[in-house]
């Protein structure tokens, strides 16, 4: 398998899991409104709170990703929303919720600029799309199964359990992409002269970038 399909993977996967978070407080509301007693107006908020932040620092992470390299930011913005998302089964009422879900989306903003950087640094032109397109099907992919994962669990352990279970896949994700990623194919130990040449781009390392 050539190492830019195996990149395409890792950032599939982490799609997936970008809709698995999203799609959890989706499934985990009616339980959640009843156990910290929320109306639906500020149920309302706290899920439209997320698109609030979500939104404001999406620029701000594409842009810190074309300085600093998709390896560095990625690792930082699946760290912070995992984290976040493990807070969310901690929130013990609707202030600590809101800001919960603020920071979530704060840092979960810039993950699909950055996966996109990813793809040109690893993609031919040609390719760029149908990878992106591979990577799109995935998240939505991430939202069909959410339900099926997050159901039996909060079924039999309770609706905090599953944001501690998706808390943890992220930082799984994270420690991988962080020890085997590289900003560049020629900055990968063990691929070849010849897929660098069928990417047919050369990048210098975000280090090097005044």
């Amino acid at each position: 398998m050539k190492y830019r399909h195996r990149v395409l993977g890792l950032l599939s996967l982490l799609l997936v899991i970008t809709y698995l978070d999203r799609v959890c407080i989706a499934v985990a509301g009616p339980r959640m409104q009843e156990a910290l007693h929320l109306s639906p107006v500020a149920w309302g908020w706290v899920t439209g709170l997320f698109t609030v932040s979500y939104a404001a620092f999406e620029i701000p992470g594409g842009a810190l990703g074309d300085r600093l390299g998709p390896r560095r930011v990625l690792t930082r913005i699946v760290l912070w929303w995992s984290l976040f998302t493990s807070l969310t089964g901690v929130a013990s009422n609707y202030y600590v919720l809101l800001l919960v879900r603020f920071c979530f989306g704060m840092g979960e903003a810039g993950a699909y600029p950055n996966a996109g950087i990813a793809i040109s640094r690893w993609f031919p032109p040609a390719k760029r799309t149908s990878a992106w397109g591979i990577g799109s099907m995935s998240s939505q992919l991430g939202g069909a199964i959410a339900p099926l994962l997050v159901v039996p669990i909060q079924i039999r352990y309770g609706w905090r359990a599953s944001f501690y279970v998706f808390g943890v896949l992220g930082v799984v994700w994270s420690i991988v992409w962080y020890r085997w990623f590289r900003d560049s194919p020629a900055e990968m130990p063990k691929v070849s002269s010849q897929e660098v040449a069928e990417i047919g781009i050369s990048i210098r390392s975000p280090q090097a970038l005044p």
